[in-house]
């Protein structure tokens, strides 16, 4: 239950305390008899709601109502006055006041006016709290001290205010662009809506513009009989994530392009017009100017996507950063296998200080969970990473650890535990080939559709990880 904190502030003695133990039997109550005291105790321990008297000498309610609008704007106010003063009152309510009583007070109604304050305010913190909760859990890929991380984080909190503006995420294979544009959705005002992540690059580009807007029923052969909403639908008043957006065919980058300008759409063999309000994150590891260049990609549509715009640093650019992160890690895959492993040797640190993770943070992920499923010991080694270093100018390099796993007392889940390798094979496999499917598909011993299926299987997005210029 939430506790609420309550200052009663009243040149009248007696009011103020009378005001204080009527609301204390629900409430934590202070009376001040001056706005000078009642500010200086806030400075101390900030309350939820304070109940201010206009009249009073020296500083009275609408001066300490301005400090405290500037000084503590989350805490709400409601005025008291001696008389219906239409012009005070109006004045207060220009200046942020919650609501305001008339005395003599009736007790019913302060009641009824505190609770309803007191409500907004419960709802703002559930909100918060929630929000807190989303990002402690889904980014520790942010965890950090990092000057380059701290000014994502610094974005992030400062384009989430609006509930619309198209966000451009860029950066590479691994580094978190989903988690960010998460991050941006749940401390946006669309918390409570839904938020819809598209892997643009996991869609047939044949199917692409159907499965963005949707379409009408016997729009085309095989078509669901009844129509189908599109993800931009099912993404109303919440967000819309647009991963790999530079795979989107050219029919479907001009239709976003008139979604994006006007609001507007119509589902694949449809003539209505849909309207919805929704925010668009993109991202994408290609260079979308240089496809501009080659004509794949409208130049209109990407200013267009990026009106605000970031670049999420490698964690090869932010080294001081892999170490928390790693814990952060250790501990869920500990809690996961069950195992009681109580850290990382310093050998081990130093080595992945100086590993290159050419997948970032999913690739040191993959990295800790192998570790901690394999080891024996109470902390993890190097030998547990399987992380050796043959030139010491030269980048380290992964090989398979020695030896066998334990089967711990309380048993292994076998099936996890292959899912979990045949997802870090898939993984590695695209890092090797540079993002292409074929020579993945070719060092797995698979065939291209058999390794398609199950990279979307396990939801791996597919990198380009090419150097300029590479075919």
């Amino acid at each position: 239950m939430i506790s609420y904190q309550i200052y009663v502030v009243d040149d009248e003695p007696a009011l103020a305390r009378g005001i204080a133990l009527t609301l204390e039997k629900d409430y934590d109550t202070r009376a001040f008899f001056s706005a000078g005291t009642a500010l200086e105790a806030m400075k101390k321990a900030r309350p939820d709601l304070v109940l201010l008297d206009i009249g009073m000498p020296e500083m009275n309610g609408i001066q300490a109502l301005e400090v405290i609008k500037r000084d503590f704007h989350e805490t709400l106010v409601i005025m008291i006055s001696a008389f219906e003063d239409i012009d005070t009152v109006i004045s207060a309510m220009k200046l942020g006041a919650y609501d305001y009583v008339v005395k003599p007070l009736q007790i019913d109604t302060l009641e009824m006016t505190i609770h309803n304050a007191l409500e907004s305010i419960r709802l703002k913190k559930e909100v918060k709290t929630l929000q807190e909760k989303y990002l402690k859990e889904n980014l520790p890929c942010f965890i950090g001290e990092s000057k380059a991380i701290s000014d994502v984080m610094q974005f992030v909190q400062t384009v989430a205010r609006s509930p619309d503006t198209p966000v451009l995420i860029l950066g590479q294979s691994g580094t978190g662009k989903e988690l960010i544009a998460g991050a941006i959705h749940y401390r946006s005002p669309n918390f409570k809506g839904p938020f819809i992540a598209v892997n643009c690059a996991a869609i047939p580009k044949d199917l692409i513009e159907s499965e963005l807007f949707g379409y009408e029923k016997g729009a085309f052969s095989g078509a669901n009989p009844s129509g189908k909403k599109g993800f931009v639908e099912q993404a109303a008043n919440g967000t819309l994530f647009l991963d790999e957006i530079g795979d989107l065919s050219p029919e479907a980058q001009a239709k976003l392009l008139r979604f994006l300008e006007s609001g507007e759409f119509h589902r694949v063999g449809g003539d209505r017009t849909i309207c919805i309000r929704t925010r668009v994150v993109s991202a994408t590891n290609k260079d979308l100017k240089a496809m501009i260049e080659n004509g794949t990609f409208r130049e209109d549509l990407y200013f267009r996507i990026g009106v605000i715009s970031v670049k999420i640093p490698s964690l090869n650019h932010r080294r001081e950063d892999i170490l928390p992160i790693a814990r952060y890690f250790l501990v869920q895959f500990g809690e996961k296998f069950g195992k009681n492993i109580t850290g990382i040797s310093p050998e081990a640190e130093s080595v992945l200080e100086r590993f290159h993770f050419r997948g970032n943070v999913r690739e040191l992920k993959n990295l800790i969970e192998l570790a901690v499923l394999t080891a024996n010991g109470a902390e993890l080694t190097v030998a547990d990473f399987g992380i050796q270093a043959p030139e010491l100018s030269g980048p380290l390099s992964r090989v398979q650890p020695a030896g066998r796993p334990l089967i711990p007392r309380q048993g292994v889940d076998i099936t996890s535990i292959l899912e979990m390798y045949e997802k870090q094979y898939i993984e590695e496999a695209l890092l090797l080939s540079r993002g292409n499917e074929t020579r993945a598909a070719q060092l797995l011993k698979l065939k291209p559709t058999t390794f398609r299926y199950r990279r979307q299987k396990f939801g791996i997005p597919c990198p380009d990880l090419r150097e300029p210029g590479m075919p």
